[in-house]
């Protein structure tokens, strides 16, 4: 959800048992958000500058606990109110799902009288439970940072390392979801923290979450920190291609296939982790236990009956739901010109891209403000951004500390070594185009916040970029987070009066898609047996939905049928595909 876009979600939907996640990489939007949330509920302002010793890490570590102060003043709040008609206490349980037992407690007070009204009423106060305040590291963002004096500081001061310092020494009693891959100094981290073992009781203060595109990442990552005596609670699966942000597709494997892995290999992949684990603990003399771990799922589910087929079919805990949150104000942090323009748009506004400067293909809304701003710069002949943060800086080519790839500067570096080249026209504006396609995330993932909290003082500041998922492109309308959860949960339909593919068929499409563009590249030998493992995967994953068809009862006949014809339809096409390359 990028960096601004959950910055405050908890002080939004967290008072109504609904967990979400702040991302931790970017400590100046951090600071700019405890800096206005402390003056507006708790007065002055102390600022902790970058001048002051581990600043990164208080600065993270002050922002979660104001963000918990004020979930637990919002909940005895929320406690005070009489039950009366759209108040946030009846909002709460109005909005919890019909199966929920809370939920027909409820109903049930709703109809009572006198004593058991007001017994059923203290029961369901008692039942209040805020949702979580859980975290995100992005694991490749792990600058290393430098003294005033030009030294590299020690590695505990890296990006990553003191936003993980950051979380651990917060009062929160939450996870920390760890995303795009290991990071083995990092992971090594974790154990410097009393926080991430088991207390007396077993229990864990915080939890650790790995995002995972597949079974064998899950295997690997859960069996290198569990040797570590880190237990890992959850296996978060994210689709490949079909999220929000940065994407990493895997070989043709489809989610699908891979939940059915998970479904298969869990029992076994458990009982492997807890002996691993086991062994850890007592070497470092702690009890030995047997903790178990939840699988999830999340990216591009966008109606009720597929959230709750995955559930029921695959033994999920639970289903996460990111980009259509984006149109609901009261849960996420978007501008409202960002906000009309995502309710306006098609299908061709939602991009699968290389601006990001990480080198790691992008999910990128193409209208917005900060996409506009990059075209300006390079019509005006002045391609690329000043870069103020440097959390992306990964590029020596042609300095001897990092630069990043978006900045005016690198840019400017690299068109000069172009121009020097002696290219051909058309070979020149191929590789100038690549060049300034970058944009300057830093800034743009964080300007809604300033600008929907006017805390905008730059230039830079002004110009957003927003990352939906291609599922984006179903919803469009602003919603309330009544209405969103009522689409979740089946009492509401957001997406009604324009036809959605299954997300099982929506995610085929773009493996497809990005296996006709994998197909144009040189064909070297390593690369013709990547695309031969990547159709297997996917014709694999065609016959698995072909035999899951039937379990599909519960979805309406238009959607049915079209889920048989798309598979009939992408099987003929990536025979015809590769068939046609053959006889070249």
């Amino acid at each position: 959800m990028g960096l601004a876009f959950t910055i405050d979600s908890p002080l939004k939907v967290a008072r109504f048992g609904i967990t979400s996640v702040v991302s931790i990489v970017d400590d100046i939007l951090i600071e700019k958000m405890r800096e206005y949330y402390h003056s507006k509920f708790y007065g002055k302002f102390i600022p902790i500058t970058n001048k002051e010793h581990d600043f990164r890490a208080r600065r993270i570590t002050d922002y979660l606990n104001l963000l918990k102060r004020k979930v637990g003043e919002q909940m005895d709040e929320m406690r005070a109110l009489p039950f009366e008609k759209e108040n946030d206490l009846f909002k709460y349980f109005e909005m919890l799902p019909d199966d929920s037992a809370v939920k027909s407690l409820f109903k049930r007070m709703l109809v009572a009288n006198g004593s058991e009204k007001s017994d059923l009423q203290n029961v369901l106060k008692a039942k209040l439970q805020p949702g979580d305040i859980d975290v995100n590291i992005m694991t490749k963002l792990d600058r290393v940072n430098f003294s005033k004096d030009d030294e590299a500081l020690p590695p505990e001061f890296t990006d990553a390392l003191a936003a993980l310092r950051g979380f651990a020494e917060s009062d929160l009693e939450s996870s920390i979801e760890l995303s795009a891959g290991m990071n083995p100094r990092l992971y090594a981290y974790l154990e410097n923290f009393r926080c991430f073992f088991p207390d007396e009781n077993g229990a864990f203060k915080k939890k650790i979450i790995i995002k995972v595109s597949d079974f064998r990442s899950a295997a690997i990552q859960g069996k290198f920190l569990a040797k570590k005596g880190i237990w890992v609670s959850e296996y978060r699966l994210e689709s490949g291609l079909n999220c929000g942000g940065h994407t990493f597709a895997t070989d043709g494997l489809l989610m699908g296939p891979i939940l059915g892995e998970f479904l298969l290999k869990r029992e076994e992949l458990l009982s492997e982790l807890q002996e691993i684990y086991g062994k850890a603990l007592e070497a470092r003399g702690f009890k030995r236990i047997a903790p178990t771990f939840n699988v999830t799922a999340q990216g591009g589910i966008g109606t009720h009956t597929e959230h709750e087929f995955l559930l029921k079919r695959y033994n999920l805990s639970s289903v996460g739901w990111g980009t259509p949150f984006l149109l609901v104000p009261e849960a996420t942090t978007v501008d409202n010109e960002t906000m009309q323009k995502l309710a306006a748009s098609g299908r061709e506004d939602f991009v699968l891209s290389d601006v990001s400067p990480l080198g790691v293909l992008f999910n990128n809304y193409s209208q917005s403000s900060g996409e506009a701003q990059k075209q300006e710069r390079i019509k005006a002949g002045k391609p690329g951004s000043p870069c103020t943060k440097e959390y992306l800086a990964s590029d020596m080519e042609f300095t001897e500390r990092p630069i990043c790839t978006a900045s005016r500067q690198y840019q400017r570096l690299k068109i000069n070594q172009l121009q020097s080249m002696n290219l051909t026209e058309e070979e020149y504006s191929r590789r100038y185009a690549k060049i300034v396609e970058k944009v300057c995330l830093c800034e743009g993932l964080a300007a809604s916040a300033y600008l929907l909290y006017g805390i905008a003082h730059r230039r830079a500041e002004r110009s957003v970029v927003i990352c939906p998922g291609p599922n984006g492109a179903y919803f469009t309308k602003i919603a309330s987070l009544a209405e969103m959860t009522g689409h979740i949960y089946g009492f509401e339909n957001l997406v009604k009066g324009t036809y959605r593919p299954h997300v099982f068929i929506n995610e085929l499409q773009l493996y497809v898609d990005y296996f006709k563009k994998e197909c144009l590249k040189e064909l070297t030998p390593r690369h013709e047996k990547y695309l031969a493992t990547f159709k297997e995967n996917l014709l694999f994953g065609i016959e698995y939905y072909k035999k899951l068809f039937e379990e599909l009862s519960i979805e309406t006949k238009s959607v049915r049928e079209h889920f048989l014809l798309s598979l009939y339809y992408f099987e003929s096409e990536l025979n015809q595909l590769t068939n046609a390359q053959q006889s070249l």
